[in-house]
């Protein structure tokens, strides 16, 4: 029992060492992306750019969504109290949530301002547009190498590297267009790209929003089997069913798992909790489920009148 303990402070330990390095590197991404935003207003207002100025709006809302996942990680970290049992891990499952609704609301606003551009091309000042074009590209593309090795690791992580993919690519659609603007006049360019580009991102956003959502609505995580488990838990030779099974995610990397463990025999409560401590060492190493909370019955003794796997009163 002393073992599991050091192992369980020595893994909060880590994670807490990794949220302090996570911020660290969202807090530096986030005053990249503040100063592109900074850059590409004035450089749009002087070349008189639209596609500049909207690169700018996404840098900004980018900014305050990539400033509110550094300030989730910090709440996340914060210990349970009497209020908040579980924590504040949820935090940065609302923080990704919000920024991935930000982030396709953006696209819906490019898509706009593509079709604004596709029916009224205006000139623009084609060498002033690129420089400026080339600095967001070289900040934005400095910020995904500093988060890139941790973007599999947190959804919020995650939500983050998308924006500034986004942000990469819509700087790479402007350079593009800013060399077409000055060689070929070729103003239809922009907006095709915009709308090329914000597809993209739409696509690879709704992953991230499906994962946020399924968390929130406690769904039994993808990786999960409950029948597997009710298979493996049943042929320890002391449970004679496994019934009112509960799985759901706390946040992207907590797996938690309750059920009511029906016993063959009338066991002695050492030989019990010799029963429940195999149930949840099977959980931990075949399921990856770390936080076990089973309920022990015995013949009538039992509180349940239904056996059924999934049962709720």
């Amino acid at each position: 029992m002393g073992n599991h303990t050091h192992n369980h402070s020595q893994h909060e330990h880590h994670h807490h060492h990794g949220n302090d390095l996570h911020g660290k590197k969202l807090l530096l991404v986030t005053l990249l992306n503040l100063s592109i935003t900074v850059v590409e207003v004035v450089g749009g207002l002087l070349s008189n750019s639209l596609s500049l100025l909207s690169d700018a709006l996404h840098n900004l809302a980018d900014t305050s969504a990539l400033f509110i996942a550094f300030v989730a990680g910090k709440i996340s970290g914060k210990a349970p109290d009497e209020k908040n049992t579980f924590g504040y891990k949820r935090v940065e499952i609302l923080a990704a949530l919000f920024n991935g609704l930000v982030l396709i609301a953006i696209c819906v606003f490019l898509f706009y301002e593509a079709y604004e551009r596709f029916k009224n091309p205006q000139p623009i000042k084609g060498g002033l547009m690129l420089v400026v074009a080339i600095f967001g590209l070289a900040a934005n593309f400095a910020s995904m190498i500093v988060l890139k090795g941790n973007k599999d690791e947190n959804l919020n992580i995650k939500a983050a590297y998308l924006h500034l993919l986004g942000d990469t690519l819509s700087s790479v659609a402007v350079i593009i267009g800013g060399v077409m603007v000055i060689f070929w006049k070729v103003y239809w360019v922009d907006p095709l790209i915009t709308v090329l580009v914000g597809m993209y991102i739409i696509y690879h956003t709704w992953d991230v929003l499906k994962e946020t959502v399924d968390i929130l609505m406690q769904t039994t995580p993808g990786n999960i089997d409950i029948n597997k488990i009710k298979e493996v838990v049943e042929s320890i030779p002391e449970v004679e069913n496994i019934h009112h099974v509960h799985v759901w995610k706390l946040n992207d990397e907590q797996i938690h798992f309750e059920s009511h463990v029906t016993l063959c025999d009338n066991l002695n409560m050492e030989q019990m909790m010799q029963c429940k401590s195999q149930i949840e060492t099977i959980l931990q190493s075949d399921f990856g489920i770390s936080h076990t909370t089973l309920q022990i019955e015995y013949g009538l003794g039992g509180c349940c009148n239904h056996n059924d796997l999934i049962y709720s009163k």
